[in-house]
């Protein structure tokens, strides 16, 4: 393991402590060097530091202890797969939510690319003269559901084509807190990286803005539950079935918050306001902790269905709820209307 040492001088004092590395560090991101901090990899003369945004103090030196790096390419690794269907061309798989599609940071192996790699080791015919699964699109790491992969490079290229002229059905169910009114629509609001945070993404005020991408999702409230009070009748949450026309960054989840419905459990779109005025008894307590702890954004890609690029065939495919997302929703049924 290789170390880096640097010690502060009065110029740097009072700096963030993941600024000053970045700054200092050769070869070191601002970003990595956080990333290192939260990790326990940073040291402040002899003690961990994990804070970073720790202020910088003059004279005290700073280690870094650098992990060995990460192979640039996936490994194969034997991990269980739902498989909705397979052929010599492409798979189709119900993944689980927690499992990210791409090695990434925080997520270097146990992926869906891991699996895959273990899975089609021998049958897959190369995507772009490399050994690998054609990823023509993406669920996030939370959300549960259907995806499908190319294992050759005709249907790679034939499935891309599918995505990019929108000739795919995809149906997903989300979780929303209160309904969307109507209580079936259609949002159609461009998506940008939001300006305020990088990581996040936003409705555009332009739509013609040269960053912004047009974005179209069509829902339908499938069931409603409880009432946020008894003056109103509003429904407290509600299932709602979103159907993609196009294929966002983040779709979904960007667009029920810009109506006033974020998904229940969302870490970076869902707003932090409780079911409180649900009112009481235990349905109402065993309603509120079911939202309060659910540990991911209640989304689950439960319908895909395109033509396979290969063979011509129709097909179509279904997930069930997963468990923890059937769970929320008894939980929510056990609310009064009234």
């Amino acid at each position: 393991m290789d170390r880096i040492e640097i010690t502060a001088t009065p110029e740097d004092a009072g700096q963030r402590l993941d600024a000053f590395l970045g700054a200092r560090a050769d070869g070191l991101s601002r970003s990595r060097a956080k990333a290192l901090i939260e990790e326990g990899a940073v040291s402040v003369d002899g003690r961990a530091e994990t804070n970073a945004r720790a202020p910088v103090r003059s004279g005290s030196l700073y280690a870094i202890d650098l992990p060995p790096p990460v192979p640039a390419e996936p490994q194969a690794e034997a991990i269980p797969l739902d498989i909705l269907f397979e052929d010599d061309h492409l798979i189709v798989l119900n993944k689980p939510a927690g499992m990210a599609v791409h090695p990434a940071p925080g997520s270097e192996t146990g992926t869906l690319v891991n699996a895959l790699l273990a899975h089609c080791k021998g049958t897959l015919s190369g995507i772009g003269g490399v050994e690998r699964p054609g990823i023509v699109h993406r669920i996030d790491k939370l959300t549960s559901g259907i995806l499908v992969a190319a294992k050759t490079e005709a249907a790679h290229t034939g499935l891309a084509a599918l995505f990019e002229r929108h000739d795919i059905e995809r149906m997903y169910l989300a979780v929303t807190r209160g309904a969307p009114r109507p209580l079936t629509g259609t949002v159609d609001g461009a998506i940008a990286r939001s300006v305020g945070d990088r990581k996040k993404m936003s409705v555009h005020r332009n739509p013609e803005s040269p960053v912004a991408r047009r974005a179209i999702t069509h829902y339908k409230v499938a069931e409603t539950f409880g009432v946020r009070d008894k003056q109103s009748h509003l429904p407290a949450a509600a299932l709602v079935e979103c159907r993609l026309e196009t294929g966002r960054t983040h779709q979904i989840r960007v667009h029920m918050t810009h109506i006033g419905n974020p998904i229940v459990g969302d870490p970076v779109y869902g707003r932090q306001s409780s079911l409180a005025a649900l009112g009481s008894g235990p349905a109402h307590t065993a309603a509120l902790e079911a939202v309060r702890s659910f540990p991911r954004q209640a989304l689950h890609a439960a319908v895909l269905g395109f033509v396979h690029p290969i063979t011509g065939r129709t097909l179509r495919f279904e997930a069930p709820l997963p468990n923890d997302m059937a769970g929320l929703i008894n939980a929510l049924r056990g609310l009064p209307k009234d």
